[in-house]
């Protein structure tokens, strides 16, 4: 059984925090995001990692790792041999190794010695994230290290923490599954993008994951935990249309962190309604009978295109930036009025829109 150290692991770990993978030979993917945020200068570093049909032999095997770095830069790299990757069921870990003159089964490595011994390639659990990868054509590159301090799981501060999709994610039923790992921490380490050093001191982190034998028709996407003069709020919100079953449905939901409190507007415990354009604007609206939210995402940038698993492999398939305005109103409702509980905005917002169809609008029934 793969060990991962225990000062690794985190007390406010989320359901599906471990690998998903049961071993037979139906269409799979798992991929995992993790992001931090440079508000001083305005920049955010995302970190995506994706596995494909790790039996092997297959058309799609493989696995891969993308960087969306600063100005919306992008870089990836390809990792065919699937005998290289690792991952824990029990926790929050994984990697996959390149080029490497290691004769060992490929496994969690202290970080000293992974920058001693694999010239390409990544490890990832709660509390680091860690790689290099680079593009020979180019000679473009990016290597990392940071270390992460988990605030906000999903859902009430010292509490047991939620699956996002609800208890029925435990079971093939929706797919693909979802699962925000870390609503918000505190990363400080460095990145090395192309020879430029940033680093940073506690700065504003992030993590989710996704996974299954089923890849979405189309979907939308808002994250951000930097907000301006609000330290302590976290947003994640997006909707999709997915398989459940045998039909297709469209469904969509908004988290916040603020304050210790979890905020959450899900189809099960809510109206959520969105207007999404093919780019440039997402708004949505939520309600419960507690509290009601209103979001709305803008960018002017043009977005840069990535890579995400599809029934045909990974293609580009999605656009995003890292550098859009949000605007975020909660509030309280009391009887048939309103209390305003929180307004914020934010400059440095992810944005994303995948998937087909994207000729006009997407709009909530």
């Amino acid at each position: 059984m793969l060990k991962i150290p225990k000062h690794l692991c985190v007390s406010s770990q989320t359901p599906h925090s471990g690998y998903h993978y049961n071993h037979n030979n139906r269409r799979f993917f798992e991929g995992w995001y993790y992001r931090v945020t440079l508000p001083e200068i305005r920049q955010t570093f995302a970190f995506m990692y994706s596995i494909e049909d790790p039996q092997g032999n297959q058309p799609y095997s493989g696995g891969a790792a993308q960087v969306l770095g600063p100005n919306d830069e992008y870089l990836c790299r390809t990792f065919p041999d699937v005998s290289k990757f690792w991952a824990s069921r029990d926790v929050l870990g994984l990697g996959h190794w390149g080029q490497t003159n290691l004769q060992i089964s490929p496994q969690y490595l202290p970080p000293e010695e992974f920058t001693q011994q694999i010239q390409s390639g990544y490890q990832a659990t709660s509390t680091i994230n860690q790689g290099i990868i680079s593009d020979r054509p180019t000679g473009k590159y990016c290597r990392w290290y940071y270390e992460i301090q988990p605030i906000y799981g999903w859902g009430n501060q010292h509490t047991l923490q939620q699956s996002t999709a609800g208890w029925l994610s435990f079971l093939q039923i929706f797919e693909p599954g979802w699962q925000i790992l870390m609503a918000h921490g505190l990363a400080s380490g460095w990145v090395d993008w192309n020879g430029q050093i940033y680093e940073f001191t506690n700065a504003p982190a992030y993590s989710e994951k996704n996974w299954g034998g089923a890849f979405p028709q189309k979907w939308f996407w808002l994250n951000c935990n930097s907000f301006n003069q609000q330290p302590d709020l976290a947003l994640t919100a997006g909707g999709g249309k997915r398989g459940v079953l045998w039909w297709m449905e469209e469904v969509a939901m908004v988290g916040i962190h603020y304050q210790g409190k979890f905020y959450e507007f899900v189809p099960w415990n809510a109206k959520v309604e969105w207007d999404i354009q093919p780019w440039g604007q997402w708004q949505m609206r939520a309600s419960n009978l507690d509290y009601e939210v209103e979001l709305t995402g803008t960018t002017d940038l043009p977005g840069t295109p990535l890579r995400a698993p599809t029934a045909q492999g990974l293609q580009f398939c999605c656009r995003d930036t890292m550098q859009g305005h949000v605007s975020l109103e909660l509030r309280k409702r009391i009887g048939k009025k309103s209390q305003t509980i929180l307004v914020a905005e934010s400059n440095l917002c992810g944005l994303e829109v995948g998937g087909s169809s994207w000729v006009r609008s997407w709009q909530s029934d």
